[in-house]
């Protein structure tokens, strides 16, 4: 059973989170109302998933996600990133803190109850209304980067081709289509790809990309 955190600081949000997910077989192992308490309960109770909305008094989401999952966190904790707001500085600096992935508080409930089951088996999410929007405004703000020869190599040219439309925000229908493959050897490649490059989602793997240089920002 997929196990969560819940944090809002709304307890009729937790409430109506906790309803949505129990009654589709998740369970919700904990909840908290700001950033350091979903630490210490993230920490204690080990989810599978921790939904976190950002902004909130008494400690903030991106500084809670940095410590349960950003870079050079021993055992991190998946965090699905759950907000009003889609494209502000939150969502980015989410991203950037270790993210697996962002929705929005409107979702209907069954999109929400993937997200959770996406996220905690590896598969980062990001609001299929938002991705290409929060992917473009991504690489706008990081700008150019040089490639790292290294890290480029680490990859065949499929490899580079599939992580080429995966930062358009491409499914991996739509990696197929476009490759003249099927959705399940798009899949098996995108595993691939994360062992070989350490990161541990597609939102990661995104970011990796952009931050090697392996792709350019409007190419």
């Amino acid at each position: 059973m997929t196990r969560v955190v819940l944090v809002d600081d709304q307890a009729v949000v937790r409430a109506g989170f906790t309803v949505i997910l129990e009654s589709e077989g998740l369970e919700v192992v904990g909840e908290a109302s700001n950033g350091a308490d979903a630490v210490r309960v993230a920490r204690r109770e080990r989810p599978d998933v921790v939904c976190m909305d950002v902004r909130m008094p008494g400690g903030d989401g991106i500084t809670a996600t940095r410590e349960l999952a950003g870079p050079g966190v021993a055992e991190p904790v998946p965090v699905l990133v759950v907000s009003t707001f889609d494209l502000d500085d939150y969502v980015f600096g989410a991203l950037e803190a270790g993210a697996s992935g962002f929705l929005l508080k409107d979702a209907e409930p069954d999109v929400l109850v993937d997200a959770v089951r996406r996220v905690a088996a590896g598969d980062g999410l990001v609001d299929q209304t938002l991705t290409r929007r929060v992917i473009d405004e991504f690489a706008r703000r990081r700008g150019p980067v040089s490639p790292d020869a290294a890290a480029v190599g680490l990859l065949t040219g499929r490899e580079r081709e599939i992580v080429a439309l995966l930062c358009r925000g491409s499914s991996n229908a739509e990696i197929a289509a476009a490759l003249f493959l099927e959705p399940s050897t798009v899949k098996s490649h995108l595993s691939r790809i994360m062992t070989k490059t350490g990161a541990r989602d597609r939102v990661q793997l995104v970011v990796w990309a952009y931050d090697s240089g392996l792709v350019v920002p409007g190419a």
